[in-house]
C-alpha cells in the first residue's frame, strides 16, 4: 500500500486559502526535483541520457523552469508549446517537437529553435521539405501495429492515428538518408500511465531490434532512441509503483545484448515521460459546498471537472483526503462531484470517506499531470490558480486563477461588432 500523503496541514491549507480561495492546484517543488534526481541516478549508465518532461501534462512556466534546472528537455506537440519552451530558456536539441496532423508554422518554429523533429506520417517529409528544407537530424515516431498492445488511456496503437507503420517505417529512413539527413533518431509512444515494469523493456527490445534493422536494411545508424512517456503511477493506495532501477537495468542488458553487437554504439537513451515526473506531487484543493441526500448522497465540490477531468472522461481514480479528518473511519458513502451541468461531472463514485460537511477542505490527489492542463470553460467555468511550495515552506501563486474579464476577453459583443 502506498500512503497518500498531503505536504501541508489542515491549517495551513486554510491558511494559503485565505489568500488564494479554493480551487487551485498546489505543486510540491521538492518533491518535484527528488523525483528528477532520482530518475536520472537510475539511468546513470546510459551516456546523454535525458528526460524530454512532455509539455502537455503541465505547461507551466515555474515548473518548466524547475525541470530545466533539474537537466531535463521538453517534448512539445504545438506551437504555443514550442514557444513557452523558448521563453522558459530551452533550446536546441533539448526540445523535441512531436506532434500530430502538424501543420507548416510547427515545422518552421522547431527547425528555427534548433529542435528535434519527430515526423509522425511520411506523408510531412514533403511538407517539411518545403517548409524547412532538409534538417541534419531527423526522427520517426514508429507505430508497431497489432505487434504490441495499448491502454484504455492510449488505444490499441493498430487503431491509433500515431506513428509510422511496420512496413513504411525502413522506407522513411532510406528515403530521408537519400535526401541527405546525417542524423537519426527513432521514436515511439505505444502506452499511457502503464504500472508494469516489464512494459518499457519490451519496448526497448523492439527499438533496439527495430534499429539494427533499420541499418541492416537502410544503411541507417540510429543515434537516438527515444522510449517515449507512458510510464504510470499509483494514482490507487494499492498500486504499486514501476520500479525504475529495475526497468533501467533491463534496458541496459538489452542494449549490451543487441545494441553494442551490432555497431550501433553509443546510442542516447532518452524518455518524454510528464506524468511520472510530476504527477504524484500535484494536489487539487477544494471546499465542500454542500452535501445533498437524493437517491445516493453528494458532496459538491466548490471545483468542478473542469479543473480536472480526467474521472469524467476516463473513469480515472484520484484518491480523495479529508484534511483533519484523517483519523476518522470512511464508513460514509459518497458521490463527490462538481457544479457543471453534466451528470459526469463526478471525481468519484461510490468513495467511502469519513462524514463530510459542508465548509470541510478535501484534496485530490496525482493532478501534478493532466490535471490543470486538461481544463476547460464549459458552463464558462474559470479556471483555478496554480501555486508551488516551494523548497523553503513559502507558497507562491504561479497562475492566478481566471476572471469573468478574461473569460470575456475574446468575444465581440453586438455593438462592438466590426465588419471583416
Amino acid at each position: 500500500m502506498i500512503e497518500k500523503r498531503i505536504p501541508l496541514s489542515r491549517s495551513e491549507l486554510e491558511k494559503i486559502s485565505e489568500k488564494y480561495p479554493t480551487p487551485f492546484h498546489l505543486y510540491d517543488e521538492k518533491a518535484i526535483r527528488e523525483n528528477a534526481r532520482r530518475f536520472y541516478k537510475a539511468f546513470a549508465w546510459a551516456e546523454g541520457f535525458k528526460n524530454h518532461y512532455a509539455v502537455k501534462a503541465c505547461p507551466n512556466p515555474t515548473i518548466l523552469s524547475i525541470l530545466l534546472e533539474e537537466n531535463m528537455g521538453v517534448d512539445c506537440s504545438s506551437l504555443p508549446e514550442l514557444f513557452l519552451s523558448e521563453k522558459v530558456g530551452f533550446s536546441g536539441e533539448d526540445i523535441v517537437l512531436t506532434s500530430n496532423d502538424t501543420p507548416a508554422e510547427e515545422f518552421v518554429a522547431a527547425a528555427r529553435l534548433g529542435a528535434v523533429i519527430n515526423l509522425d506520417d511520411i506523408g510531412h517529409v514533403g511538407l517539411l521539405e518545403k517548409s524547412v528544407g532538409i534538417p541534419e537530424l531527423i526522427s520517426f515516431r514508429y507505430n508497431p501495429g497489432d505487434a504490441r498492445t495499448g491502454n484504455v488511456f492510449i488505444g490499441l496503437p493498430h487503431e491509433a492515428k500515431y506513428g509510422v507503420t511496420r512496413d513504411q517505417i525502413v522506407g522513411a529512413y532510406r528515403g530521408m538518408k537519400e535526401k541527405g539527413v546525417k542524423r537519426f533518431g527513432l521514436h515511439t509512444m505505444v502506452a499511457s500511465n502503464e504500472l508494469k515494469n516489464s512494459y518499457f523493456i519490451e519496448t526497448a527490445r523492439m527499438l533496439f531490434e527495430l534499429a539494427v534493422k533499420i541499418k541492416e536494411e537502410s544503411g541507417v545508424k540510429i543515434e537516438l532512441v527515444n522510449m517515449g512517456g507512458g510510464v504510470g503511477i499509483p494514482y490507487r493506495p494499492e498500486d504499486k509503483a514501476v520500479d525504475l532501477e529495475l526497468i533501467s537495468t533491463g534496458i541496459k542488458e538489452l542494449y549490451d545484448q543487441l545494441i553494442v553487437p551490432a555497431g550501433l554504439h553509443p546510442v542516447r537513451i532518452v524518455f518524454e515521460c510528464g506524468r511520472l515526473v510530476t504527477g504524484p506531487y500535484g494536489y487539487l484543493v477544494s471546499r465542500v459546498r454542500h452535501v445533498a441526500k437524493k437517491y445516493k448522497t453528494y458532496v459538491g465540490l466548490d471545483s468542478c471537472m473542469a479543473d480536472l477531468m480526467r474521472p469524467g472522461i476516463y473513469g480515472a481514480y484520484h484518491h480523495i483526503s479529508v484534511p483533519g479528518k484523517d483519523d476518522r473511519p470512511a464508513d460514509q458513502l459518497y458521490d463527490v462531484t462538481g457544479s457543471l451541468c453534466e451528470n459526469n461531472d463526478k471525481f468519484a463514485v461510490d468513495r467511502r470517506l469519513p462524514v463530510i460537511e459542508p465548509g470541510d477542505l478535501v484534496v485530490l490527489h496525482d493532478t501534478g499531470a493532466h490535471g490543470y492542463a486538461m481544463g476547460f470553460n464549459y458552463n464558462a467555468k474559470l479556471r483555478s490558480a496554480e501555486l508551488l511550495l516551494r523548497e523553503d515552506g513559502t507558497v507562491q501563486l504561479i497562475r492566478r486563477a481566471e476572471t469573468m474579464d478574461d473569460y470575456f476577453a475574446t468575444m465581440r459583443f453586438p455593438s462592438s461588432l466590426v465588419e471583416i
